[in-house]
């Protein structure tokens, strides 16, 4: 197993692509640590991972609760050997309808609450520990209406390169996950019927060169990947998983000898 008896904790572990990870993460060894700030989805996740998970509510914007948190991750393994910082919110956010408290609370999720994460983690992470962020394609394509969650998904990409230097020294590893659209419960927030999903996908569609959606499963294969010793001597990279929407584009030109 590629993560026997390492400690794994995932934050936003209760659903998506977090979900995803906890139960690969544990079917190949790993003590697993969800954490996010919903009691409710908490519970339903920790049903359906087992019991051998520990489920730990607190808010990654709340640096109080994410110090007693990792403190309790602490008292309980002693150590973290993986960090994947996974939670993070998208919405829609029009140059000319959107509040500076919605930009802000989009920027203070993805981008802060990741930093928080890590610096409250940080006492229990050991050498040779990896540490994985979460990116998206949207931050380099030009979404319109995507403004805010461009900012804080770029903003992912820079802070890991800068984290990746700052703690190599310590023989951490930091990573990012670049994800393309993936079907996971974060589109409620932007589709809130069945019909409005499916419009959505459809359009979406249009943009992916491979015709589909990622599933979660798919990315949380890549953060294994991130997670075990076979990653070992990679630092400050990206891995992109879009079905080449970023990379080969629907249009581009086709050319037959």
């Amino acid at each position: 197993m590629q993560l026997e008896n390492k400690v794994a904790v995932i934050t936003g572990g209760d659903s998506g692509i977090g979900l995803s990870s906890a139960r690969l993460f544990l079917d190949e060894g790993a003590h697993v640590v969800i954490l996010s700030n919903s009691r409710e989805t908490l519970r339903t996740a920790r049903e359906q991972l087992g019991s051998g998970v520990m489920a730990v509510e607190a808010d990654v914007t709340d640096r109080k609760a994410l110090d007693l948190a990792f403190a309790q991750v602490g008292r309980h393994f002693q150590h973290i050997d993986i960090l994947f910082a996974n939670a993070g919110i998208v919405c829609s956010t029009p140059l000319e309808d959107t509040s500076g408290d919605l930009f802000a609370r989009v920027l203070t999720i993805n981008v802060a609450g990741s930093f928080y994460t890590v610096q409250a983690a940080l006492p229990y992470l050991r050498a040779g520990a990896s540490i994985i962020l979460i990116g998206s394609i949207v931050a380099t394509m030009g979404v319109a209406g995507f403004s805010a969650y461009a900012a804080s998904k770029a903003g992912i990409s820079g802070m890991a390169r800068a984290l990746a230097s700052e703690l190599a020294p310590r023989g951490i590893r930091v990573n990012t996950l670049v994800p393309g659209p993936t079907r996971t419960p974060i589109w409620n927030s932007i589709a809130h019927t069945e019909a409005e999903f499916q419009a959505l996908e459809k359009n979406l569609l249009r943009t992916i060169p491979i015709g589909r959606l990622n599933e979660a499963d798919e990315i949380a294969q890549a953060a294994l990947f991130l997670a075990s010793d076979r990653s070992s001597s990679m630092q400050a990279s990206e891995i992109v998983i879009d079905g080449g929407a970023s990379r080969a584009p629907q249009g581009a030109p086709v050319y037959r000898t």
